[in-house]
């Protein structure tokens, strides 16, 4: 495979983003591949707060709940997925399948020898982190979960996410700090262009064009089987404390779908809605940083 890099230049001096980069070359089965994180934390650390993104975004989206989960004491770890932010991006669309990715988050928490997880999630953060404790028994210690859904195949994608993923296939070379400014009104400009900080041109974006076909919508699909069992855990056999935040502005990934993720969060308590928010609900992150940290 073709491994594409983006430039460090183009990372340099993004707002709200000072974070010491950390990589890792050598994960079995993905040698000669760099993954990049975030890794904040104290001499003494509580829980580890594992962030993880979706599509079309990296770990800038976290930029706002990491210190606030940091200076409460926790070590927080906030991963690039292969083909978004500071990763590599191989450049065969073909390469970036539900296996190829859940496979390197395991091999991640085993490298860094994660403990005490808090798994902090959205979008395909949560399609592939709901399935991580079914293979790393005792290390996960709770859960933030917001604006995604189980990938389960077993019942009819939503018209919004059906729109979302024709609108994705109409534009091969998505714009995507155009599409965040208008997801997230709020954002300045240079924020906007942290978004497309990974993406020098159209070439670095298999990932983010293969994504939205990723989504199981069949129960034979890739990941659904493996879903499925993932949300049967978490309804019979979870047993810690969990926290919801819901952008209720979400078209794709929002109220409707999060109450059925919500149902099957064995003693989830009610969630958290951030009227205002859209599916990158990450962006109203502090509040609800300090909020889950009041339960979890």
């Amino acid at each position: 495979m073709n491994i594409l890099r983006t430039p460090e230049e183009r990372f340099a001096g993004l707002p709200g983003y000072q974070f010491t980069p950390h990589y890792v070359d050598d994960l079995p089965g993905y040698e000669g591949m760099r993954v990049h994180y975030i890794d904040k934390r104290r001499e003494r650390s509580g829980k580890t707060f594992l962030c993880l993104h979706g599509q079309p975004t990296w770990s800038y989206l976290y930029r706002h709940m990491i210190p606030v989960f940091a200076e409460a004491g926790h070590h927080v770890v906030a991963p690039d997925l292969p083909g978004f932010g500071k990763s590599d991006k191989p450049d065969d669309d073909a390469l970036y399948t539900f296996e190829f990715h859940r496979n390197l988050l395991l091999r991640l928490i085993e490298r860094l020898d994660l403990r005490n997880i808090v798994l902090v999630c959205q979008d395909w953060g949560g399609l592939l982190g709901l399935t991580l404790p079914l293979d790393l028994p005792g290390r996960f210690a709770g859960l933030l979960v917001m604006n995604t859904m189980f990938a389960t195949g077993d019942a009819p994608l939503s018209q919004g996410f059906l729109d979302w993923r024709a609108w994705s296939n109409r534009n091969p070379d998505m714009a995507v700090g155009k599409l965040m400014s208008r997801s997230v009104p709020h954002l300045s400009p240079a924020e906007v262009a942290a978004y497309d900080a990974p993406y020098p041109d159209a070439t670095y974006k298999a990932g983010v064009r293969r994504f939205p076909q990723l989504v199981p919508d069949a129960p034979e699909a890739p990941g659904a089987e493996l879903s499925r069992r993932a949300r049967d855990w978490w309804t019979h056999e979870w047993d810690g404390p969990s926290f919801m935040a819901i952008g209720m502005k979400d078209p794709v990934l929002g109220p409707v779908v999060m109450a059925d993720v919500h149902h099957h969060i064995r003693g989830c308590p009610e969630p958290l809605e951030v009227l205002d928010g859209g599916h990158f609900v990450q962006e109203w992150g502090a509040p609800i940083a300090h909020a889950a940290l009041r339960v979890l």
